[in-house]
């Protein structure tokens, strides 16, 4: 594999996972959401994620030409392998918590995306196409929630601000450049940082307003996903999600 292959491939490993987490995580909401609205958008909305990781995890095995497929990439891979940002495998804990995440998350892929639909990869492009449709829905709909919640009852508002200033501190892998995304960056395939993170502090920023919220500052960013180091919880995240694959190898829908 060539070297710029060898950043491509690793990049969108990076992105993949980030989907595909993210995705899980928002699943396992569905028959549980405190309403019903809720019991059919958020599984809606991992729908979307997964979808996306898909398209990624087959393009990264198309780079990769070692023969392995999507399949093998999303739920056979150890946990140091994977390259998540450390946020999006952060339990749900409650529907404060999930709904911030994703605003979070959707606020930093839309500019992402937008960038993307003209990058130099074609492969790329055509994802980001549909997939930037469908961010701009998470963004709408969870800053709706965080807003509604933030600007509520005492209690809903501290449960967001208490959210805030969990989850704060892990935003700052999102903008986490390695040598791999650094030349795709070059290349002209993926944004710099300075054009996703004005875009996305002035979504979180206009969100936070209208939801009375406070962004706490932050000394020391948590990091580590992105270099394979995972937290605790991820085991058992990834023994969830691998199980049908481990327990049935090959098996197919």
């Amino acid at each position: 594999m060539a070297e710029s292959q060898q950043h491509l491939q690793a990049a969108v490993l990076q992105i993949a996972d980030d989907h595909l987490i993210l995705g899980h995580r928002l699943s396992e909401w569905c028959g549980h959401a405190p309403m019903l609205e809720e019991d059919l958008s958020m599984p809606n909305m991992a729908l979307d994620l997964i979808g996306q990781a898909r398209h990624l995890y087959a393009y990264a095995a198309v780079l990769e030409g070692k023969g392995r497929s999507e399949d093998d990439l999303a739920y056979l891979r150890t946990d140091r392998e994977y390259t998540n940002c450390l946020m999006v495998e952060r339990g749900n804990t409650d529907f404060a918590h999930t709904m911030l995440k994703q605003l979070y998350f959707a606020a930093f892929m839309k500019p992402f995306w937008s960038f993307v639909e003209n990058s130099s990869d074609s492969t790329l492009s055509s994802i980001a196409g549909k997939a930037v449709k469908e961010i701009s829905y998470h963004i709408r709909h969870c800053g709706e929630w965080v807003i509604r919640l933030g600007d509520g009852t005492d209690e809903s508002a501290q449960r967001m601000q208490q959210a805030v200033d969990a989850l704060h501190p892990y935003t700052e892998e999102l903008f986490w450049c390695d040598d791999h995304r650094q030349a795709c960056i070059d290349d002209g395939v993926l944004p710099a940082e300075h054009v996703v993170r004005p875009q996305w502090q002035t979504t979180i920023n206009a969100v936070f307003d209208q939801a009375r919220l406070s962004t706490p500052e932050v000394t020391f960013p948590l990091l580590g996903g992105r270099e394979g180091k995972h937290t605790e919880e991820f085991g058992f995240l990834l023994a969830e999600l691998q199980y049908m694959q481990r327990a049935y190898p090959g098996a197919q829908w």
